[in-house]
C-alpha cells in the first residue's frame, strides 16, 4: 500500500474550470487518486475507481459534498447531503415524482415545447443559444413542474446558479454566490404549500410531509434540491447539446437518419463533456483505492469528467461519437446518489435533440465563451449565426 501522488494542480482555478480535460489527463496518468495540496483533497481520476467510491456510501460519506464547511453545514440533513438510511426516505419523496411513470404524463407536452421553441429559433434564422434555448427551455420546464410562480419564476436562473457556485473552496465566486444561494434557502425555508401551483409537483411534496412520508419541516428542502441541484447542471448539458451538434453537423446527420440514436447522443454529449466538474466525498476510514490508501477524514474530490475521458475504459474517448451509447458515462453519479433528477433531465434533452435533428441541417457558430464556475461547467454564451434547415 502507498500513499497518493502528489500535484500542483488547482482544481478550482480559472483556466481548469475553464477547459479542465488536459488536467484530467495529467491527473489520470498520475494515479486513480492523486492529493492535491492545493484543494485540500485526494481526487479519484479513473473510471472504475470513481464508480467504486460512488457506490460505497458507507467509505465515502456524502455527508460533505462541499468544498468549504459553509456549505456544508447549510446542507446538513438534505437529501444531497445524507447516507442512508436518512437519505433513502428523503429520496424518495424527490423521486416520486420524478419515476418513469409519473414522467410519462410530461412527456407529450415537453416535446410539443421543445419544438415549438426550435421550430421558432430556426424561423429566425440566428439566435443566441444559451440564452434563447439552453436556459429559456428547462427553466420553464422546472417552474411549471414544482409550481412556480411570481418572483420565484424570476430568480431562479440565479439562484440555481448560486446553489452550485457555492459547493466550491471558499474562493471569490463562492463568496459573492452566499448571499444569492441565501435568498433560495430563505425561500425555501418558509414556503407553504399554498405559494405553489395546484396539481404540481411541489404541492405533492407538502402532501407527502402532511402524511409523514417525510420528516415535518423537510418539504421545503427537498423543493430546494430540484432548484438547486437540477437546474443549472440541465441548462450545461442543452447548451453543451448545441455546441456539440454545431462542430459535428455529421454527427446530427446520424441522428436524422436514425431517430432512435437519440437517447445515445444525449449520453455521448454527458461522457464528453460532463456538466459538474467536481463533488465532494469524505473518507470515513482508511480506503484503499487501486494500491493506495485515502487516509480516514480526507476530503475526496470526484471529477466526474476525468472518468469520463479514461482511455482505460473508453476507446477513442476524446471524440463525439452519437453511435458510442456509453449507457454506463459517470455524468449522472452511480449508487444511492444517482442524479435523482436523471429522468427528467432525460426527457427535456432529448426533446431538444428530437427537434434539432429534424429540423437542422447545420448550425454556423460564432466564438462561444465560457465562464469559470466551481462546479457546474457550462457555456456562457453561443451565437448562432445562421441556421441551415433540414
Amino acid at each position: 500500500m502507498t500513499t497518493a501522488p502528489t500535484s500542483g494542480i488547482d482544481l478550482f482555478a480559472d483556466d481548469v474550470l475553464v477547459d479542465p480535460y488536459p488536467a484530467y489527463a495529467e491527473l489520470r496518468e498520475l494515479g486513480a487518486v492523486v492529493h492535491l495540496p492545493e484543494n485540500g483533497v485526494h481526487a479519484l481520476t479513473r473510471y472504475d475507481a470513481i464508480r467504486a467510491a460512488l457506490a460505497d456510501w458507507e467509505s465515502f460519506s456524502s455527508t460533505s459534498i462541499a468544498f468549504n464547511p459553509m456549505a456544508d453545514e447549510a446542507l446538513t440533513g438534505t437529501s444531497l447531503a445524507s447516507d442512508p438510511p436518512a437519505h433513502t426516505q428523503l429520496r424518495a419523496a424527490l423521486t416520486e415524482n420524478l419515476s418513469p411513470r409519473a414522467l410519462r404524463g410530461l412527456k407529450g407536452r415537453i416535446e410539443t415545447k421543445a419544438d415549438a421553441l426550435v421550430a421558432e429559433l430556426v424561423e429566425k434564422g440566428s439566435f443566441e443559444a444559451i440564452d434563447a434555448l439552453a436556459r429559456a427551455f428547462p427553466l420553464e420546464v422546472v417552474a411549471d413542474l414544482i409550481g412556480f410562480t411570481g418572483h420565484v419564476r424570476d430568480n431562479m436562473l440565479r439562484w440555481g446558479q448560486a446553489a452550485m457556485q457555492v459547493l466550491g473552496p471558499m474562493n471569490q465566486r463562492t463568496a459573492e454566490s452566499f448571499p444569492i444561494a441565501g435568498e433560495l434557502y430563505a425561500w425555501c425555508s418558509q414556503v407553504r404549500a399554498d405559494d405553489l401551483a395546484e396539481g404540481s409537483v411541489g404541492r405533492g411534496i407538502f402532501d407527502a410531509e402532511a402524511r409523514g412520508a417525510i420528516p415535518p419541516d423537510t418539504a421545503g428542502h427537498i423543493i430546494h434540491q430540484y432548484l438547486g441541484a437540477g437546474v443549472d447542471t440541465t441548462i450545461a448539458a442543452i447548451g453543451n447539446i448545441v455546441a456539440l451538434f454545431a462542430r459535428h453537423p455529421e454527427q446530427l446527420a446520424l441522428v436524422r437518419e436514425n431517430p432512435s440514436l437519440v437517447p445515445a447522443a444525449f449520453n455521448e454529449a454527458l461522457r464528453l463533456w460532463a456538466p459538474v466538474h467536481a463533488w465532494g466525498r469524505r473518507a470515513t476510514k482508511d480506503v484503499t483505492v487501486d494500491g493506495t490508501v485515502i487516509p480516514a477524514g480526507a476530503k475526496v474530490a470526484i471529477l466526474f469528467g476525468a472518468g469520463n475521458h479514461d482511455p482505460r475504459h473508453y476507446d477513442d474517448p476524446d471524440t463525439f461519437l452519437v453511435e458510442r451509447n456509453p449507457v454506463d458515462h459517470l455524468s449522472f453519479g452511480y449508487g444511492p446518489h444517482g442524479c435523482a433528477g436523471q429522468g427528467l433531465a432525460r426527457l427535456e434533452a432529448h426533446a431538444v435533440i428530437d427537434a434539432l435533428a429534424r429540423r437542422v441541417e447545420r448550425l454556423v457558430l460564432g466564438p462561444e465563451t465560457r465562464v469559470p464556475g466551481n462546479i457546474t461547467r457550462s457555456i456562457d454564451t453561443l451565437p448562432v449565426l445562421e441556421v441551415i434547415p433540414a
